[in-house]
């Protein structure tokens, strides 16, 4: 159920990504660091997320190198927005693992998993929604050299961007992509017979993703995002909405037919979870359920911690 890969719901945890762009960054740490970093090892998601303050600093810092001045309030509302975090999302998903826990044993269907997708997404939007002041006062304080900086992290990620999707072979992608969701699909189950195996791969075949098509979408976001930080520059007074208007265009996007397309693949990938799921034994389900109480457990930890 990955959004662009047709990836099986521990794919979506582990690799759903809020898009690479500044304005969102703190959002993906810290909405997703529960999901994303949280399906390795309980003790590892631990010190990631009590490190993932650091993780954000150093992640935007790369984007638009801050200048000395820069640097401390920037890090107050980094801490600022994990603290928020902490207290008011991580519970919510430390609930949203136990309900998993009933669902993973038992079949499901698309919409089931759909329903679920849409709770994380909704949660992602909320985070995203207290970082609009932080990015706002960001914006505002980013000269003509950052500004630079940031188009060329930008170029430099679209070339990455191209080398894993676009100038390879179709078959070599499949293989990369077969391998990440086998990996992520046995993390939940444990291993996978061949059958579940050729189903995960037919699957990913089938998968509507467009690589040319989600690169012009990049594109657009980041070319957004520069006019968004001019023109929060030019009228500060209206900077926290001209922030808060961008992210609304990533969660919606004005081109024609992009969330259409995207709404599809999420569907696609919803059934084809579904349809997986529904071919794993009491054992592989009971092992699932093993590692969602886990995750449960590990979060409950975290947001008890101040």
């Amino acid at each position: 159920m990955n959004t662009s890969f047709g990836e099986p719901l521990p794919g979506v945890l582990a690799g759903l990504h809020v898009r690479r762009i500044i304005a969102l960054r703190v959002v993906k740490v810290c909405a997703l660091v529960t999901m994303a970093w949280a399906i390795t090892a309980c003790t590892a998601a631990r010190l990631a997320y009590n490190q993932a303050h650091n993780a954000t600093y150093w992640w935007l810092d790369s984007h638009v190198d801050f200048t000395n001045e820069q640097s401390t309030p920037v890090r107050g509302d980094i801490n600022a927005f994990f603290q928020w975090h902490r207290t008011n999302e991580l519970p919510v998903y430390a609930g949203l693992l136990q309900r998993w826990q009933t669902l993973a044993a038992q079949d499901l269907s698309g919409a089931q998993v759909c329903a679920e997708f849409d709770v994380i997404r909704q949660r992602i939007e909320r985070a995203a929604d207290a970082s609009a002041q932080p990015m706002a006062r960001l914006a505002l304080q980013l000269d003509a050299a950052q500004l630079e900086h940031l188009k060329s992290r930008q170029a430099r990620s679209n070339e990455e961007f191209a080398d894993d999707f676009l100038q390879t072979s179709p078959g070599k992608r499949l293989d990369a992509r077969f391998k990440r969701a086998l990996s992520r699909s046995e993390m939940l189950y444990g291993r996978l017979d061949n059958d579940q195996k050729a189903l995960l791969r037919n699957n990913l075949q089938a998968s509507g993703f467009d690589p040319q098509r989600t690169q012009a979408e990049r594109l657009r976001r980041q070319a957004d995002l520069l006019q968004t930080v001019k023109e929060a520059q030019a009228a500060p007074e209206t900077a926290t909405e001209r922030v808060r208007s961008h992210m609304a265009r990533i969660s919606q996007s004005p081109t024609p037919g992009f969330d259409a397309y995207t709404n599809d693949i999420v569907r696609q990938g919803c059934a084809q979870f579904a349809q997986l799921h529904n071919t794993t034994t009491p054992e592989q389900r009971t092992h699932a359920v093993r590692v969602l109480k886990g995750y449960e457990d590990d979060l409950r930890v975290l947001s008890a911690q101040r």
